[in-house]
């Protein structure tokens, strides 16, 4: 009988993006494998790429009454499918499927990590409250795997987990996807053309959620000034708009800062080989990460990257390396970091090849994959390998 696993995310875009290659893989070592996730467009495409998924409302914000009626319905539908593991993935989703599969008597319950919400520049306040919640959603898991070394090393000082219940996990990307060889350099151009970027300019990317947590308004800041002295600067902004959120942002933004004329938002794009293609620098001023997929993707695609000093950002990017590391929240060290690499066209090509080669070494997904089905073989007593 095939083992029959469940990974639960918040939003259909966790399956979609950050997951659906890992689970089309586990169906192909002969697990059965489902989704659950919140109501979301993107469930047919899962759907399509042969993973069922199961709607269930589920919210990031703490709210009680949705989070009980969430936890209801997700204790009787693993009663109902009796899955062998469930798989959690986001902070606070995560505690409440994991406590209703351990409600449900679930065999194996593991939580992958994903970046704790507690960073540096937590409050005293909200860095109790993360830490509280990570607990108990320790203590609701038989395992938990974290995609950065940090973080394991944080769980077991800050008292989350035990050294035993915490194992590093990785991040990677599927690297035959993202290879730059691949482009044709035509059809570079038309889409170039097609989203409005004049043939001369330097494009500067970013890839996220608009939200401020991204990075966004230091962005936009150190663009506006930049544009002062290099006129040629584009920004090429790839997305979704998340203007429900305390911290979202919409286009109208750039206009704020006065440079909508050199900024090209793209929304939620299909294409991203080809986006990255476009880039000459890859913009990464985050507040908080996890493992952040866009710089892993930008190295594979050689494209240089300057991105913000924190955890996950830090095992990705080697400052002077394969990109630049600076201050998280300082507009004018972003700002001298891309005028730097603006300014070096060798240094750009330098860091990118390096950042393939870094890619080639570390973001393999496959290892990723194989350490995933490791773990499950180990959890359920048996042996299996990726073919």
């Amino acid at each position: 009988m095939q083992p029959f696993v469940i990974h639960v995310t918040t939003v259909d875009m966790g399956l979609r993006f950050l997951l659906l290659n890992q689970l089309r893989a586990l169906q192909a070592a002969g697990y059965r494998v489902e989704g659950v996730c919140t109501e979301g467009a993107l469930i047919g495409a899962i759907e399509a790429a042969g993973i069922p998924v199961t709607p269930v409302k589920m919210t990031r914000a703490i709210t009680p009454v949705d989070d009980l009626v969430s936890l209801v319905r997700l204790v009787r539908l693993f009663r109902r499918l009796r899955p062998a593991i469930v798989h959690t993935h986001n902070p606070k989703p995560g505690l409440v499927a994991a406590l209703a599969a351990r409600l449900a008597g679930v065999p194996v319950v593991i939580h992958t990590l994903h970046g704790f919400y507690f960073h540096e520049g937590s409050s005293p306040r909200q860095r109790l409250l993360h830490i509280s919640l990570a607990k108990i959603t320790a203590r609701c898991s038989h395992l938990l795997l974290s995609v950065n070394r940090e973080d394991t090393r944080t769980a077991v000082r800050e008292n989350i987990c035990r050294p035993d219940k915490i194992e590093y996990l990785g991040g990677g990307i599927d690297l035959d996807h993202f290879d730059r060889s691949r482009l044709d350099p035509a059809e570079q151009a038309a889409l170039r053309s097609a989203l409005g970027i004049p043939p001369a300019a330097l494009v500067i990317g970013a890839v996220g959620r608009l939200v401020a947590e991204k990075g966004y308004h230091e962005l936009f800041a150190a663009v506006r000034n930049l544009a002062e002295t290099h006129p040629l600067v584009h920004l090429l902004v790839v997305g979704p708009e998340e203007a429900g959120k305390n911290d979202g942002l919409t286009a109208a933004v750039a206009e704020e800062y006065g440079i909508g004329e050199r900024v090209h938002f793209t929304g939620v794009r299909y294409d991203m080989p080809a986006m990255y293609g476009l880039m000459d620098i890859l913009a990464h001023p985050s507040h908080r990460e996890g493992l952040p997929f866009a710089p892993m993707e930008a190295a594979a695609m050689s494209v240089p990257v300057v991105a913000s000093n924190i955890r996950g950002c830090r095992e990705i990017i080697v400052h002077g390396e394969n990109g630049l590391l600076v201050e998280v929240k300082n507009v004018a060290a972003l700002q001298a970091a891309l005028a730097l690499l603006i300014a070096a066209p060798t240094l750009r090509q330098a860091f990118g090849r390096l950042g393939r080669r870094s890619a080639e070494r570390q973001f393999d997904e496959r290892l990723v994959i194989q350490r995933v089905l490791d773990t499950y073989a180990t959890r359920l007593g048996q042996s299996i390998k990726l073919g």
